[in-house]
């Protein structure tokens, strides 16, 4: 893909003998949903981790906007750096903070803004995600749906150009689902953010996406639309949808 906005190459990660990553090839377009699927343990939180520079790489490369990640990290703040969040699996929000206080945080660490102007920001946040009457309220007066609700108002506070979703809809129940991926698109859309899902869940998770890639063995073995994924109905890739949908509706 000659305009990847995420180009990743030659990305590998082991833990001792166990070659999580062996070699990733991927392409991600701007202000695009990109959805990483896969066996459970099969290295999908890793690669985010990678990403993110929560692990470091054994080898391989990862560019942002043609840019080596590092030096878009040096220069998130200038006009040619890239600036991207992380939302964590299960939502690491501080039980001792509010909820205005945890989406405030990423600006109070880097941002240099006055407190009023933090304060504003946050507020035009919660309003756009309805959490406006939440924001005095600690994690643990939330329900599930609102913690996320949270956390991703946490991860889009900086204006980020890339967020990187790891399993959002993890714990909630098919409606809060749906809405969390609703929420995930509407807001891709409003601030033109770059997404990068990691999920399990198929194939809800298919509408919202760009393009799907399918990680096996440490390698991506199949990306495109979600719309191509059943075109060999033989594969090993059908196989695993298959087994996806079947332990959904087993579960359901």
């Amino acid at each position: 893909m000659e305009d990847a906005f995420l180009k990743i190459r030659g990305l590998k990660k082991h833990f001792g003998d166990n070659r999580v990553l062996d070699g990733i090839d991927l392409d991600v377009a701007r202000a695009s949903v990109t959805t990483i699927i896969g066996k459970s343990g099969i290295g999908k939180s890793v690669l985010l981790k990678c990403i993110a520079n929560l692990l470091a790489p054994d080898a391989g490369q990862i560019e942002l906007d043609g840019q080596a990640i590092a030096h878009s990290r040096r220069k998130a703040g200038e006009a040619d750096g890239v600036s991207f969040s992380y939302m964590f699996q299960n939502n690491a929000l501080f039980d001792s903070l509010t909820a205005a206080e945890n989406v405030a945080l990423p600006l109070l660490e880097a941002s240099g803004l006055s407190r009023s102007e933090i304060r504003e920001q946050v507020n035009a946040m919660l309003k756009h995600l309805e959490l406006e009457q939440s924001g005095g309220r600690y994690p643990g007066e939330l329900s599930g749906g609102m913690k996320k609700r949270v956390a991703l108002a946490r991860a889009l506070i900086t204006k980020p150009q890339v967020v990187l979703f790891d399993e959002p809809t993890t714990g909630l129940d098919p409606e809060r689902k749906f809405s969390v991926f609703e929420m995930i698109a509407d807001y891709r859309e409003k601030f033109g953010f770059t997404a990068l899902l990691v999920s399990h869940d198929i194939p809800e998770v298919f509408e919202i996406s760009d393009r799907v890639a399918w990680l096996d063995e440490g390698v991506i073995k199949f990306f495109g639309r979600p719309e191509e994924l059943d075109a060999d109905a033989e594969s090993a890739l059908s196989g695993f949808l298959n087994k996806a949908n079947y332990g959904r509706k087993a579960s359901a």
